[in-house]
């Protein structure tokens, strides 16, 4: 897997490659880029798809002590992993993790050329739901962490409901989600990496301003939202695409937050549409 050294550490990444119009794919909360292999090989040959893994919770790479992994902090890592790559007229596609939204707002998205926003954090939905109110209080408990990265590492945990359960509607393999866990459950440093984004969750005003200061986006922006969504209020996904001045929205039924898990050709449709424009 190519890496490439940022400001606070080394980001892995997978990139198809060819001289074709570029989607980078992100992913969410101790989730990695294998959330999107039923997406990515639909639209491989027709454009570049760019996958870097983000500090997370799934990175095998810890960054650097004292690196800013707040929620801006983060945004503005991805803002530099697409300089530092050289792309431009990025389609930046998001599920779950909502985050490189504030790239938007502070003005640095000039790399963007268009934004896909697939049920994930919005307005002041940061950590979504019952899941990350949990997994927000274990990182403030010494050890919460590394019992919760523990437990998920059990099947029973990983379709609770109120938990892992409400991420996606159909089981996700064994192997994937082994993937995902493994690092913060055998290793510190990541579980540091983690916690520093966790708890780093501003306020509920700062939240909102952030949003609203999206409004001046004025590239297209394509609003992909599950119907039955138990993280990401309906709500919101209409309220986002309310909020930018060229957006449309779609909705998904029969699935959850993960519609790249639950209903991936769905997705390569609407993303497909949303491209060829």
């Amino acid at each position: 897997m190519p890496e490439i050294e940022l400001s606070a550490g080394v980001i892995e990444y997978t990139d198809t490659g060819g001289d074709l119009p570029v989607v980078v794919f992100l992913h969410g909360l101790t989730i990695d880029s294998t959330v999107w292999r039923k997406v990515v090989p639909e639209l491989a040959g027709e454009y570049r798809c760019v996958l870097p893994t983000l500090p997370l919770g799934s990175h095998r790479r810890p960054m650097r002590p004292g690196a800013d992994l707040s929620l801006r902090g983060l945004a503005l890592l991805v803002g530099e992993f697409l300089e530092r790559l050289g792309l431009r007229e990025v389609t930046l596609v998001l599920n779950d993790w909502g985050g490189a939204q504030v790239l938007v707002s502070e003005g640095r998205a000039e790399r963007v050329g268009r934004l896909v926003l697939t049920a994930c954090e919005a307005f002041d939905n940061y950590p979504p739901g019952l899941p990350g109110r949990t997994i927000a209080a274990a990182a403030r408990i010494p050890g919460g962490l590394w019992l919760t990265m523990k437990a998920l590492r059990l099947r029973a945990m990983r379709r609770a409901p109120g938990g892992w359960g409400w991420m996606s509607k159909r089981p996700v393999a064994d192997e994937v989600m082994d993937g995902w866990f493994r690092p913060a459950a055998t290793d510190p440093a990541i579980r540091r990496d983690l916690a520093a984004y966790i708890r780093s969750t501003p306020a509920k005003e700062v939240l909102l301003d952030w949003a609203e200061r999206m409004r001046g986006f004025d590239r297209p922006v394509l609003v992909v939202w599950a119907a039955e969504d138990r993280l990401m209020p309906r709500a919101h996904g209409r309220g986002l695409a309310e909020l930018f001045p060229d957006a449309r929205l779609v909705e998904i039924a029969d699935s959850y937050t993960l519609i790249p898990e639950d209903r991936p050709e769905a997705l390569v449709k609407a993303l497909r549409d949303f491209l060829e424009e």
